[in-house]
């Protein structure tokens, strides 16, 4: 089934094998220590009274990085080990020891992940997760995140990533899986944090966090940022601020109401990275930007949430819960085209394939415009009950619901015409070039709407054994209208039903082991864009196998989970001529992954995954059979551990390593595989944090993300970075 590399079977065995025996697996339950940053309430005595002899809980200063539980795989609160699928949770507490602040940064601790351009009218974080797309599949406390914007995490308890097909829980796409933002939550302990960074490069930002009890029963809270960041590549500058409150009442009671908001505003330069060469990205500083400097991206976004849940008794639970989101992207952003041989805009240009003796300060970039402005309305309303009830010694936890959702998007295009052509090496940075023209390009208008049914039960047979089983019905309708481009008119009406299968064996506490099966389908128009003539043809399905285990360690202070999979699409689109597109193609992915998270002694921490992915192009009729999908790199690995040499000094770091991928499906461009270092060191006292965070501490050359369009371009990641964070919380 899968063809194994060296270093993905010496990390499949390493991964695959417990690491400790259950007389020791068993020793004691799970470690609860949380630091002051984390809003512990002040009378824990007793909780860390039980703690295991490795007595987690003597760092008080230090931040855990394990999850016990998550929403993303089963809509409620559940404990990884009964969820069938690879989850992974990235915390604040593993956010704030990384220094990472972006959705991009944070992701990097998820395996399997890669990062694309904005591109095909989209704008802001374009995700490829399991070798698939995963730009519509970004959700925000369950709700589908549309919104065109760079995400940021100041408002964020963690980030869920849920692997695999998933459309019983999500709906359509979610191919390779989901991604979802859970916002941080008022409670009923009063706190307060403010934080303050610092970093080379001129980047500044600060944080602030207040959480108000109100009445008993009844709480605020209130985050907000704002930054100001440069950056190692010339001209890269953002500026973006934010706000997040929430109020919520009736908190432990059977009755609590949470209303919600996140304000956003962003001011960002595009970076569309640089062209490819002789099947490379081109051998240029790190530093060289092709634009103007007058390029900007500014995107507003509002989101406001409303819920209510109704606690009947232990057994049935009624929840609703409605979402209304808008955002507005204005963008003027200038890219490289192509690469030409002479230093006007009509000199011969280098296509795909075509290579050239001529060294890079020979060569010309043509520019070109990516202007427009986007805005996305969405309105979203689930309304989901939860059962727990027996037959006979049978137990079941029911969740059954109705989504209703609305969607609409509008883009009209802009084009600059006579853009100049610039130097490969060492090129004119302009801000205003002269004769350059604006034309009004095509405006495209789109809306949906979509309604769901599901059911799920998770059937707990004696103590052992559980069997999960799932089906979704969805209504997708969408329509778009064209001034310019084809097709004019395009109208879409879908009926898919999902289904969800997975077997748990839990032999004994620490321990579980499980299979499992789900799809998902893709309509054409899933992103309200369409390409012209895909928009009669049926959705693209995919199906799933997933085979693993999760293990709890050292009394529960340490998480290891192994899987393997299988992820195809069998139908997925083709162009059979250039007037016709088919249902033909088949695209798979095999692979392993594998994470550990948690405790290994009680100064010594680690959060980590890996991933192998045997990606291919089972068939296509475009030219692409045979080859591997665009950015799907065979091995990604991710490990980060602090160790507390005091109890109030602490020191970590760790790799980041990509193998080498493929710009587009052509695989006419490969970009370098990498290995990125990062490190840190903190002082920790009961009223504040002093952390140092050093990015890229080799100064390591690699690509970040990449763009398929014009032959596929790449995007230099950050050079080495210096930050230093101080917080201190009332």
């Amino acid at each position: 089934m899968f063809n194994h590399t060296p270093l993905a079977t010496a990390l499949a065995l390493t991964f695959a094998v417990p690491f400790a025996t259950p007389a020791v697996a068993q020793t004691a339950p799970q470690a609860a220590s949380q630091s002051p940053a984390q809003n512990a309430p002040a009378n824990t005595a007793a909780e860390n009274a039980t703690l295991p002899a490795i007595g987690v809980a003597a760092q008080a200063e230090q931040q855990d990085f394990q999850a016990e539980r998550s929403t993303v795989g089963a809509k409620t609160p559940t404990a990884l080990r009964d969820i069938p699928q690879t989850v992974t949770v990235i915390n604040k507490a593993v956010l704030a020891s990384q220094g990472a602040t972006s959705f991009q940064d944070a992701l990097r601790n998820a395996p399997g992940v890669t990062i694309g351009g904005a591109e095909g009218g989209q704008i802001g974080n374009n995700i490829n997760l399991r070798g698939f797309t995963a730009q519509n599949d970004i959700y925000l406390d369950g709700f589908r995140d549309r919104n065109q914007y760079y995400r940021d995490t100041f408002d964020l308890e963690e980030l869920e990533v849920l692997y695999g097909p998933s459309s019983m829980l999500f709906g359509r796409g979610s191919t390779g899986g989901v991604i979802d933002q859970v916002s941080k939550k008022a409670n009923l302990h009063d706190s307060a944090e403010v934080s303050a960074m610092v970093g080379t490069d001129d980047r500044y930002r600060s944080t602030v966090d207040v959480n108000h009890k109100l009445t008993e029963t009844a709480a605020i809270r209130l985050n907000a940022f704002g930054q100001s960041l440069g950056s190692t590549r010339d001209e890269m500058k953002n500026k973006d601020y934010g706000i997040a409150p929430e109020v919520r009442f009736g908190i432990g009671t059977p009755t609590e109401v949470t209303i919600s908001a996140l304000i956003q505003h962003n001011y960002d330069m595009p970076d569309y990275g640089v062209q490819a060469l002789n099947g490379h990205p081109s051998p240029v500083p790190k530093n060289t930007f092709y634009g103007l400097t007058t390029d900007r991206t500014i995107q507003d976004v509002q989101t406001f949430t409303a819920g209510i849940k109704h606690k009947f008794s232990d057994s049935l639970t009624l929840s609703n819960q409605t979402q209304f989101s808008h955002s507005l992207t204005d963008a003027r952003e200038t890219a490289p085209q192509a690469v030409l041989t002479g230093p006007l805009a009509s000199s011969t240009a280098l296509t795909n394939g075509n290579y050239t003796t001529l060294s890079p300060s020979q060569l010309f970039i043509k520019l070109q415009s990516h202007d427009r402005v986007i805005e996305n309305h969405s309105l979203y309303n689930d309304t989901m009950l939860e059962y727990k009830f027996d037959t006979g010694p049978v137990k079941h936890d029911l969740i059954a619901g109705i989504e209703l959702g609305h969607d609409s998007y509008s883009n009209q295009a802009y084009t600059r015409n006579n853009l100049p052509v610039v130097t490969m090496v060492n090129p004119a940075y302009l801000s205003s070039p002269a004769g350059v023209t604006t034309t009004v390009g095509n405006y495209a208008d789109s809306g949906s709407n979509e309604i769901a049914g599901y059911v799920n039960d998770t059937v707990s047979l004696g103590q052992h054994w559980k069997v999960i089983g799932g089906l979704r019905w969805d209504r997708f309708q969408a329509q778009i209208h064209n001034s310019i481009t084809a097709p004019l008119y395009a109208s879409q009406t879908n009926f898919f039903t999902s289904v969800r299968a997975g077997v748990i064996y839990q032999p004994t506490d620490w321990q579980s082991y499980y299979v499992s099966y789900g799809t998902s389908f893709d309509p054409s128009l899933e992103a309200l864009t369409v390409t012209n003539l895909t928009q009669n043809l049926a959705p693209e399905s995919t199906r799933s196998y997933e085979v693993g285990g999760k293990w709890d360690l050292l009394g529960g202070n340490i998480s290891v989970t192994s899987a393997f999979f299988r992820e195809e699409m069998t139908n997925a689109r083709t162009q059979v001529s250039p007037t016709e597109y088919e249902l033909d193609g088949d695209i798979r992915v095999d692979g392993f992954q594998a994470g550990v998270t948690g405790h290994i002694t009680d100064k010594w921490q680690i959060f980590g995954g890996y991933t192998y992915m045997d990606a291919i192009i089972l068939k296509a009729l475009d030219g692409t059979q045979g080859h591997v999908p665009a950015n799907t790199p065979r091995n990604t690995l991710t490990l980060w551990s602090t160790y507390a040499i005091t109890p109030h000094w602490e020191i970590g770091g760790g790799p980041t390593y990509m193998s080498p991928r493929y710009a587009s499906n052509t695989n006419y461009v490969q970009v370098p595989g990498y290995t990125r270092w990062d490190a840190t060191a903190a002082y920790h006292a009961k009223k504040y944090d002093v952390r140092l965070n050093l990015l890229n501490l080799t100064n390591k050359m690699y690509y970040d993300a990449l763009i398929q369009s014009d032959g596929g371009r790449s995007v230099p990641g950050i050079g080495r970075t210096l930050l230093a964070t101080v917080d201190y919380r009332f």
